[in-house]
């Protein structure tokens, strides 16, 4: 710092020209007549004391320069001057509507001789900065909870084979209460993720306002600084539970200090005391987790005078929104185009929805029990979940009553396609056709040996679908397995089948009579 304090006017038009304009420190130090580093440490100073731009409301010179240089108070000073109990009071601030100054008032209601305003603030902030220096933040009751996987990992062992698996610890933690819930996973999926989240809800007997995530894969699809884009499964989860998603900004450690502190915490406090021990399944080593969560959250904290379950009944719960009827029942989306046989493929099996939406994009929510497919938002199929991975499962409604759909392709059209490659395509084509429950639901396969033409000519191909043909094949992987085979290219006797094998040792059917 210089000799001589700048004058309260010049210190202020630093603060303005900081926070409300948004200078560089070196245009201000220009603009106000002195160097960088005195600049920077005023604006230092100003953050040591919470101070931007603009100042509250009624702050004097005389209140600034005290934030700005504080004195230490005097040895001496007068034991009977009450100091206010500052764990109250920043358990009071994270109440709703509740204010420093109106935590004053009350103060000096009781205490008249008590201290000023200033010194209140002042005072306050550097007891929080002692008793959790990486939480700056006031969070209100049941406004938050923050979620993260924490870095280390526990293992389980298989009893029969005896291999071993490590599982991902899932923790999260109330904003206001530090109420801490965590359980072991296999893994970082969607479907982890998701289950987690909802034995989370189901631990707290209800939902904070807001969840606040980190930018990881199962809950961000777009890992924007200002504008992320949520995984559409964990969006719908949250409104099933009435609560809101926030993502953390990437490179804003601050909006995650909440949950990084917990993570250390639970990973000093669970991970570390059961580093000894050998778990032989997830249920085993959850029982486990959860006896150690039960004992911090009945812990009394530091400076706090109160347990993070104390904290928790008395802050957040009476704040949290009530459980729906039934908890969210974990499914994925999917988005793809209508098929020419308006279809969609899920996990290897088709699905119908109506043929006059062809062509367009629709998106498909898959859960254990249904598949159902949704144009603009609106659900236009639902079907059971097949549990084969192969066929078709059609709805006769989605069917056309007549065959002119996607543009050109009728059956009439599609056979004629075939006829110019050859006679034996036109005639593959009229059996795969005839072999599906709608013509349409064979465009697809037939389309797709179509294309097979660019890679191997007319001729050849013609000369696969004949054999194609004659061993009853009906896919476009068989015409290929031909052609990659170079069978197409075997001559093949139709009638070879039909000849008796000659042999003396062979007694034949006559023997048998």
């Amino acid at each position: 710092m210089p000799t001589q304090r700048l004058s309260m006017r010049r210190i202020k038009e630093v603060l303005r020209l900081k926070h409300f304009q948004g200078l560089p420190e070196r245009a201000i130090a220009r603009s106000v007549g002195v160097s960088n580093g005195v600049v920077h440490s005023y604006l230092s100073r100003a953050r040591s004391a919470g101070l931007s731009w603009p100042l509250p409301e009624g702050m004097t010179d005389e209140d600034l320069e005290l934030l700005l240089f504080p004195a230490p108070r005097p040895a001496s000073q007068s034991p009977q001057r009450p100091v206010p109990d500052w764990s109250y009071i920043d358990k009071e601030l994270r109440r709703r509507n509740v204010t420093r100054r109106l935590l004053w008032e009350e103060y000096r209601a009781v205490n008249p001789d008590g201290f000023g305003y200033t010194w209140f603030c002042t005072t306050y902030e550097a007891w929080k900065g002692r008793v959790r220096p990486s939480m700056r933040q006031i969070h209100l009751g049941g406004e938050k909870v923050f979620v993260d996987f924490a870095g280390d990992t526990i293992d389980i062992v298989d009893p029969l084979t005896g291999e071993v698996q490590p599982m991902k610890l899932f923790v999260a933690a109330m904003g206001a209460s530090n109420y801490t819930y965590a359980e072991a996973c296999p893994s970082e999926s969607l479907a982890d993720w998701i289950r987690a989240h909802v034995n989370l809800f189901t631990f707290l007997s209800g939902t904070p306002t807001f969840v606040v995530c980190d930018n990881l894969k199962a809950a961000v699809s777009n890992p924007d600084r200002y504008d992320p884009g949520l995984n559409r499964t964990y969006a719908e989860m949250a409104s099933h539970y009435g609560t809101a998603i926030l993502a953390a900004r990437p490179r804003r450690p601050k909006d995650k200090a909440k949950v990084e502190v917990a993570v250390q915490i639970a990973q000093r406090w669970i991970l570390a005391r059961l580093r000894n021990q050998c778990f032989f399944s997830r249920a085993e080593l959850n029982a486990a987790i959860k006896t150690l969560v039960d004992e911090l959250n009945a812990r009394q904290m530091r400076g706090f005078g109160s347990s993070r379950a104390e904290l928790f009944a008395e802050l957040d719960k009476p704040k949290l929104t009530p459980l729906p009827d039934q908890p969210y029942g974990f499914a994925r989306w999917k988005r793809c185009r209508l098929a020419p046989d308006y279809h969609v493929e899920v996990d290897g099996h088709w699905y119908s929805a109506p043929y006059r939406l062809i062509g367009e994009l629709v998106d498909a929510r898959i859960d254990d029990r249904t598949v159902e497919i949704f144009h603009k938002g609106q659900r236009i199929a639902s079907h059971a979940r097949a549990p084969n991975r192969r066929g078709h499962t059609t709805i006769a409604d989605h069917m056309p009553s007549a065959h002119r759909r996607y543009g050109k392709w009728t059956p009439a059209a599609v056979i004629a396609a075939g006829e110019r490659i050859g006679p034996s395509t036109a005639a593959f084509f009229q059996a795969v056709i005839d072999a599906r429950p709608h013509p349409e639901q064979g465009f697809r396969t037939c389309l797709g040996i179509l294309a097979l033409v660019k890679s191997y000519g007319a001729e050849r191909l013609d000369a696969a679908c004949r054999r194609g043909i004659l061993i009853k094949a009906r896919s476009v992987a068989s015409i290929r397995s031909i052609l990659q085979n170079g069978l197409d290219r075997t001559f093949f006797d139709e009638s070879f089948e039909h000849q008796p094998l000659r042999h003396g040792n062979i007694r034949g059917r006559d023997y048998f009579h």
